[in-house]
């Protein structure tokens, strides 16, 4: 493990109510940078978020806060916060536009005091357009993106056809805004300017849908009920399921390898995409039928060997237990409160190793002597 993180050096200030933004900080925390929470008196709503360590905490704030550092800082105080802002690379900030100026958050004082700051502004429609003043929930944003109208699909929508729109669990829509946010500021960042970057997680999370939108401009409107590939997906074997995806030829040539189809798939009208795809219902039913009576860790296993893309369809007890977690050593056991709980670290590695997590979750004003002495500071220059 490098003692010199990607991000060290870089200092970040932090004023976020809301999942997105905290989102934000928190991957350039892991990737180390220096990220200070400003929070009210009353400490951040986020560490009273459900759901709930069982000594109290939130588990989603320590998800997002561990390793930052807090101050207890709410502007108009501009004695404290801009003290903190002199010293800062980024500015990560959610709120609403409309009290911005109310609090001296606004981006034309923030531009003029702090040249060389990168303001990166996170909400949920954006700070500009028709809908900027617009709040949003997690429900909101993950439909107003269009993947709400999708869900369920594939094997879901075939189990249960009637079921309505679904929303994703936990807020997938504000952490899929937290990463364009972050990599929007620091993209910001290394243009070595300070400028002001305006995110928005609507427009994250329609990115995420880009295939509907793709097939939107090719006259295709989709629906939960046709949404899928034409086979593959989700697919049952003997102790629960897995994920399987063809979108190669190659790939297509290892399942049918892997099944020994020599029968059925010697089929001319198989051999190219168009021909499959026309007959995808009658593939499923070969491929789910096959698969019926594979072990899981079996099946993905042969089908790796065969260079054929599948992966198990967790189950919540497998997201800290299985194989290809505990190899990559995606968790990081951190204190808290309730006793040592594991957190997820960023989803991507620079090196061998995943980065470091953080020990613990400051308590609200940990770190109040980094507003004492920059405010002394400021006195008497």
């Amino acid at each position: 493990m490098t003692s010199l993180l990607p991000l060290s050096g870089i200092r970040v200030v932090e004023r976020a109510s809301g999942v997105a933004a905290s989102q934000a900080g928190r991957l350039m925390r892991l990737m180390g940078a220096e990220v200070i929470m400003t929070e009210p008196p009353a400490g951040s709503p986020l560490r009273r978020e459900p759901p709930l360590l069982p000594g109290g905490g939130s588990a989603l704030f320590t998800f997002l806060s561990v390793g930052k550092r807090s101050v207890i800082c709410e502007p108009p105080d501009d004695a404290s916060f801009d003290a903190l802002l002199e010293g800062a690379d980024i500015l990560i900030d959610d709120t609403p536009r409309a009290e911005r100026a109310a609090l001296g958050m606004e981006p034309e004082r923030i531009a003029r005091n702090y040249p060389d700051l990168v303001f990166l502004s996170v909400l949920p429609f954006g700070a500009f357009g028709p809908k900027a003043d617009w709040k949003a929930e997690e429900l909101n944003l993950i439909h107003a993106g269009g993947e709400g109208y999708l869900l369920p699909n594939g094997l879901s929508a075939d189990l249960y056809p009637d079921r309505p729109p679904l929303k994703i669990a936990g807020h997938f829509a504000q952490m899929q805004g937290g990463v364009a946010a972050a990599l929007a500021g620091l993209s910001a960042l290394w243009t070595n300017r300070g400028q002001f970057v305006d995110a928005s997680v609507q427009d994250a999370n329609v990115a995420v849908g880009a295939f509907a939108v793709q097939r939107f401009g090719d006259g295709s409107v989709e629906h939960r009920s046709t949404r899928s590939f034409k086979f593959g997906g989700v697919i049952e074997c003997r102790d629960g399921y897995v994920e399987l995806l063809t979108l190669e030829t190659r790939q297509w040539q290892g399942l049918l390898e892997l099944m020994g189809a020599d029968d059925w798939a010697s089929d001319p009208e198989l051999s190219d995409e168009v021909g499959r795809s026309a007959r995808g219902k009658e593939i499923n039913a070969f491929i789910r039928n096959w698969a019926k009576d594979w072990l899981v860790e079996d099946l993905v296993a042969a089908a790796q060997e065969k260079g054929v893309p599948m992966a198990r369809y967790n189950e919540p007890r497998h997201i800290l237990t299985g194989k290809h977690e505990l190899a990559r050593a995606i968790f990081h056991e951190v204190e808290t409160e309730s006793g040592p709980v594991k957190v997820q670290s960023l989803p991507f590695r620079f090196e061998p190793d995943s980065l470091p997590v953080g020990a613990s979750v400051a308590a609200p004003g940990a770190d109040q002597s980094l507003i004492a002495g920059r405010t002394a500071n400021r006195a008497t220059a």
